[in-house]
């Protein structure tokens, strides 16, 4: 029922592996059933109604997916149905996903959690697979789907509640970068498989996680342990954002987010990091992907340090073996090489 795409893995990737199920190819009264299984395969079990069954002969379907590091991002298009998560289903399987639907085509209304989201094209919802859940789509339409484990979201599950079946608007904010973002993906991913390494992956979780804590703000949440760990998530998706900045500093940050050296240092000691900990960490992390990407080759090993916020090239050489056990030009050719890139 399902043709799959297969492309060799480039080095340094992850096996790109891309499913397609275009029910163009099908026989008429066998899409909507081909449509159904293909969903549960790719998500977690649901259940499909179409709107007009008197119609199913006429459905037309489409549905694109490939992994991206411990995430799955599908397009997803088909017409008008609702699509529903039940308690039943929930007990027979539950592996704790969270998932994002963008809408890239058509009207959808999310609903959990005792709250209705009403999606027009650009506009994006969170739900989680742990609860039951509806989408209802009125007529034909295409949706944008990120599918990936609760706890790379960085957020307590608590918090994650209380922004299920919420409407974020793809026409203002961080909503408008992410839906920007999610859209060209949509697109790449309809034509050829994006290249399936684990930064991408990265990308896109960084987006919604910093949206998800725009919509929080200072004020978004009662409780003392909450709105901690709220304001950490903000923090840390600021430093994210300037980590090539060679000068960013405690005192920087702390102003930026208005609370004092000591109350920041006390947010990140409550993790047992400290702050130029965690910003050396995912500046070496950024340094170590660089290195290991091919698009890189070329590029001199001082320079990529440089770019995370290492000017010094033999301070940057220090903290990475320390980190990684290796230098930068060692752990480079040690990755060249078993990828065979070097004779």
């Amino acid at each position: 029922m399902c043709t799959v795409g297969n492309v060799r893995p480039t080095a340094l990737t992850q096996p790109v592996v891309r499913s397609i199920l275009d029910c163009s190819s099908l026989e008429p009264s066998d899409r909507f059933d081909a449509w159904s299984d293909a969903v549960n395969r790719n998500f977690v079990p649901l259940r499909a109604d179409l709107k007009d069954p008197v119609h199913g002969s006429e459905f037309d379907g489409r549905i694109v997916s490939q992994s991206l590091g411990r995430s799955e991002i599908s397009t997803v298009a088909g017409s008008g149905m609702a699509v529903r998560r039940s308690p039943r289903a929930i007990a027979q399987n539950d592996p704790g996903f969270i998932k994002l639907g963008l809408q890239v085509r058509g009207y959808s209304v999310i609903s959990q959690d005792d709250r209705d989201a009403a999606l027009a094209p650009g506009d994006f919802a969170i739900y989680d697979t742990s609860r039951p859940y509806v989408l209802d789509f009125a007529e034909s339409f295409e949706m944008f789907v990120v599918m990936f484990p609760a706890e790379l979201i960085r957020f307590d599950r608590s918090l994650l509640s209380s922004l299920t079946a919420s409407r974020f608007s793809g026409r203002s904010g961080l909503g408008a970068i992410t839906s920007s973002f999610l859209r060209e993906m949509s697109r790449q991913l309809d034509a050829d498989p994006l290249v399936g390494d684990f930064s991408l992956g990265d990308a896109v979780l960084d987006l919604v996680t910093a949206s998800l804590a725009e919509r929080l703000g200072p004020d978004g949440v009662t409780d003392e342990r909450s709105r901690r760990r709220s304001l950490l998530i903000r923090i840390e998706t600021f430093i994210a954002a300037n980590l090539s900045d060679s000068g960013l500093s405690v005192t920087e940050i702390a102003a930026a987010h208005h609370v004092s050296v000591r109350y920041l240092q006390k947010l990140f000691e409550d993790q047992h990091e400290t702050v130029s900990g965690w910003i050396r960490h995912r500046r070496l992390e950024q340094c170590r992907k660089d290195l290991s990407n091919p698009a890189f080759a070329s590029r001199a090993v001082g320079s990529i340090g440089s770019a995370w916020g290492f000017p010094d090239a033999a301070s940057f050489s220090r903290a990475f073996r320390q980190e990684f056990g290796l230098t930068p030009s060692a752990f480079r050719s040690r990755r060249d090489s078993a990828d065979g890139l070097v004779p």
